[in-house]
């Protein structure tokens, strides 16, 4: 399939007879061909309907516009739906920030130049110069913004300034360890996407490997999730783990967590920018 010419369709609404039928037979008499369909009931008799589409667009009748105008009219005003229509060719605009630690980051940045993730890197912004050459070999701007307590606001609004300049449509926080604020947050309602370093929500804050090794656990973990005014509370969308033992010291499984986090991170960001998650509350339904 050729991703140039793929759409996506998501849908959210009460649970009824007739939706399934009434969105693919709209796509069909447009020319549509459906690749893909996944769908999720919270409860048939009186729940809610998560569903998402794939569609080739070659041979439509409409252009995107009137073909969106054209749903919103009918089947999404019959069903009262909560919906959106995207489009792959329209490569998101990804901005990472990172602090001192590499390997999330420079996950991200290799399967973007390897073509793995549909994405433009517009900048990367850190509290940290430690990062810049690494990448600025890639061909990515590089931005050094200082952040501490005392210049957080001063930050934040350096931060917003930069972002709105490269046009980002979602920020990854790859390892960022500073806590942004309830403000900062709450402009990018889930288009930030932090990776934890550990299985949350057990271990949220500062040093999680190191409060797994005080307690003495057999299984260490990473989540990835969206950004809320909460600290380390928003919708998960990922997560794995790794088995460890009496005799793995703190390092271990810091070095063990580095793996974890670089895998979740990236199935994380590469769902969201292929429109497999819909955010429910303080869930998601991911179709992976």
């Amino acid at each position: 399939m050729n991703p140039e010419t793929l759409a996506r369709l998501l849908i959210r609404c009460d649970d009824r007879p007739g939706i399934v039928a009434a969105a693919t037979t709209f796509l069909y008499h447009h020319g549509a061909n459906i690749t893909e369909l996944d769908q999720h009931s919270t409860d048939p008799t009186g729940g809610q309907l998560f569903m998402r589409l794939e569609f080739q667009t070659p041979a439509l009748d409409l252009p995107r516009g009137a073909l969106e105008r054209a749903f919103a009219d009918t089947v999404a005003a019959q069903y009262r739906m909560d919906w959106r229509m995207t489009y792959a060719a329209d490569r998101p605009r990804m901005a990472i920030l990172v602090s001192g630690h590499d390997h999330a980051a420079m996950e991200l940045l290799w399967r973007w130049q390897r073509g793995e993730l549909r994405v433009d890197v517009p900048c990367v912004i850190s509290n940290h110069e430690t990062l810049r050459s690494a990448v600025e070999a890639f061909g990515v701007p590089f931005h050094h913004v200082p952040f501490s307590a005392a210049t957080q606001d001063a930050a934040e609004a350096q931060m917003q300034q930069l972002l709105v300049e490269a046009r980002a449509d979602f920020i990854v926080l790859a390892r960022y360890m500073r806590i942004l604020s309830a403000e900062f947050a709450a402009a990018w309602p889930a288009k930030i996407i932090n990776i934890h370093h550990s299985f949350l929500p057990a271990f949220v804050g500062a040093d999680p490997y190191r409060q797994a090794y005080e307690r003495g656990v057999k299984i260490i973990g990473a989540t990835a999730h969206y950004v809320t005014a909460d600290l380390d509370q928003g919708p998960i969308i990922e997560q794995d783990t790794a088995r460890v033992s009496h005799s793995d010291v703190v390092d271990d499984l810091r070095r063990l967590g580095r793996d974890l986090e670089r895998q979740v991170l990236a199935r994380a960001v590469r769902w969201h920018v292929e429109d497999r998650i819909i955010v429910d509350g303080n869930k998601t339904v991911v179709f992976a």
